[in-house]
């Protein structure tokens, strides 16, 4: 596909189906993550902590570019040199790392480090609330109701890369693991569990529903059923498991984001409630230790290896 094509091809996308082409990709994970939490902003910073090709790195530094998550900024060492700065646009993404990390804290079995909130001391824990009432938030108590032209059509994201997951790679060393990679680190992975979230259940309905072909959604069904985020029901329906609705912390972030920050067609949005208060998706990160909302610059990820 040309850069034309892929172009055409986005503009026709809903915010949500750019944000899924933009952001479902491990790589472009990986370098955000370490943009926010060691503040690497050169590319021989991300090429020495990620051991990433040069090819691939400046394909995604480009992209990220192009998307205003990242802008170019000269700055002087001896000669002018050029550093990769984060716009408003992109740490505007900080709360959906957050949720990945908070996700990877309560379903997976690693040590991570905790997230102090400097106002009270404590390990935030963070967990998902509304932003209007204040109260926790989950898959269950919301309701969503799709625009005229929210179709998955829309919302299927176009093939960018190739697959950048990696089965048995070494767990990330301060966040990322298999798990979270398998979900977020693909396009059609975070797809299918989207149109999860969105009530599709059965094999024919996620294949129609979102163009795929038989063989990928076979392939991401059954690792979805390994990681214990689905459950294969015996009338051949899948059903998200507890782990499974557990992130739509991190999905909820994901549509916020993008439908605050992407241009989309009229009518391809998606009107998520919070029922037991009826305002809009307002999702905010609070603190288990004092209620409060957490906010970029009153947190900070204490890096000392976790025991054992």
């Amino acid at each position: 596909m040309s850069g034309t094509e892929r172009g055409a091809a986005r503009a026709e996308l809903s915010a949500i189906g750019q944000a899924l082409a933009i952001l479902g990709d491990r790589w472009v994970l990986l370098i955000l993550q370490r943009a926010f939490l060691l503040r690497i902003r050169t590319f021989a910073g991300w090429r020495d902590a990620l051991g990433i090709s040069e090819s691939v790195l400046a394909a995604r530094l480009k992209e990220l570019v192009s998307h205003e998550i990242f802008e170019l900024a000269a700055y002087r060492n001896g000669r002018t040199r050029y550093e990769y700065r984060l716009t408003e646009r992109g740490l505007r993404l900080w709360s959906l790392l957050v949720a990945i990390h908070s996700w990877e804290r309560d379903w997976t079995d690693r040590g991570l480090p905790p997230l102090l909130h400097e106002l009270c001391g404590a390990d935030a824990t963070p967990y998902l609330g509304c932003g209007a009432c204040r109260r926790p938030m989950s898959a269950r108590d919301t309701r969503t109701e799709p625009g005229p032209l929210a179709t998955f059509a829309r919302i299927g994201p176009p093939r960018q890369h190739r697959r950048t997951v990696r089965p048995g790679a070494t767990p990330d060393l301060i966040g990322y693991c298999p798990d979270s990679m398998e979900i977020l680190g693909d396009r059609w992975s975070t797809t299918v569990l989207a149109a999860a979230f969105l009530g599709t259940r059965r094999f024919v309905d996620f294949q129609s529903g979102l163009g795929i072909a038989p063989s990928v959604l076979t392939d991401r069904l059954r690792r979805f059923v390994e990681l214990d985020v689905f459950d294969p029901r015996p009338d051949g329906s899948y059903r998200l498991t507890d782990k499974g609705l557990a992130f739509f912390e991190v999905f909820a972030f994901l549509v916020d984001w993008a439908q605050r920050e992407l241009p989309a067609p009229q009518g391809s949005a998606l009107a998520i409630t919070h029922r037991p208060c009826g305002a809009a998706l307002d999702p905010v990160l609070l603190c288990t230790a004092c209620g409060q909302a957490l906010h970029r610059r009153e947190v900070r990820f204490s890096l000392v290896s976790p025991p054992g």
